[in-house]
């Protein structure tokens, strides 16, 4: 029988907390011992395809369970910051900010044909390890969670794909770029804002001029895309614009409740970052409309 969602976090909560009982680890020898740490990440790629590509779904969450086992003990090893981990990165995503503070190993499991379960480690840049493992919590989330603050064990879930860096405050606010898959008629982009506190690293900040849907008068925590599955919806940095370019979405069916019927209008808005926050740019880029036979510009 395939473990269902909620025993799968809980499995993996108890993974964490035993392996990893604090945050901090004094790591093994004085120097970066580059061959262990070659030795280790074979081991970890082997793990990972019987991770990705056992065709049995509890099979792939014991493989993950032995996955984050053997990547904590990795990370352990004196230097493992400044190691790469070059060959990993073809099957897990590992992500950085400019500022190289920390990083993120992040990857997607597969534990039913329809559902996909996210997984994430924050690794800061320390001489001992510390380590701040994320939680998916995108089976709970609900409408009004672009308002929200989110903990490590409240993470929405997905694949980190950009990071960007703002200040507030003179805080450091990294702006994760991130896709949600997870859902089987739906699909989520985001960009959730991290901050780093005593606490523990937290999810969303009100660096954004977009007005709640519960209460237009505050501005959201994080900026949420939910459009219909399998169509293909863009958002990233854009130099050329000097902002954040993503499509313009809409219902097919002129129901703005039924994010899952979200599609493309042809044309795309805009987020720029001014006076400490994105504001949102509407049009940006507007949809090509052709007079009938016209082709567009340099074609035939």
């Amino acid at each position: 029988m395939i473990r269902n969602a909620f025993w799968c976090g809980i499995t993996f909560i108890f993974i964490w907390l035993t392996v990893t009982p604090q945050t901090a680890f004094a790591q093994s020898d004085k120097g970066t011992d580059i061959a262990l740490l070659r030795k280790m990440e074979d081991s970890l790629i082997v793990t990972a395809d019987s991770m990705f590509h056992t065709p049995i779904p509890d099979f792939r969450t014991e493989y993950c369970e032995v996955f984050v086992k053997q990547l904590i003990r990795t990370l352990k090893t004196k230097g493992s910051y400044n190691y790469p981990f070059d060959s990993l990165a073809k099957m897990v995503n590992i992500i950085s900010p400019e500022d190289k503070s920390f990083r993120i190993f992040n990857w997607p499991i597969e534990y039913t044909d329809v559902r996909i379960r996210y997984y994430a480690a924050i690794q800061m840049n320390n001489s001992d390890l510390q380590l701040y493992p994320l939680f998916d919590n995108s089976d709970m989330l609900t409408k009004t969670d672009q308002d929200k603050v989110f903990t490590s064990k409240e993470w929405i879930g997905g694949i980190f794909y950009n990071i960007i860096t703002k200040k507030l405050d003179d805080e450091n606010v990294y702006c994760l770029l991130g896709m949600n898959d997870g859902n089987p008629i739906s699909t989520k982009k985001f960009i959730d804002p991290l901050r780093f506190t005593d606490n523990g690293p937290t999810f969303g900040a009100p660096i954004f001029a977009i007005g709640s849907e519960k209460n237009p008068s505050h501005g959201v925590n994080r900026f949420l895309l939910e459009y219909k599955k399998g169509v293909s919806v863009s958002m990233n940095w854009d130099q050329e614009h000097n902002a954040i370019l993503f499509d313009d979405i809409a219902s097919q069916i002129n129901d703005p409740n039924r994010k899952y019927t979200y599609v493309p209008t042809g044309q795309y808005n805009g987020l720029r970052w001014a006076n400490g926050k994105w504001n949102f740019i509407p049009n940006l880029i507007q949809a090509l409309e052709l007079k009938d036979g016209e082709a567009p510009a340099g074609q035939r």
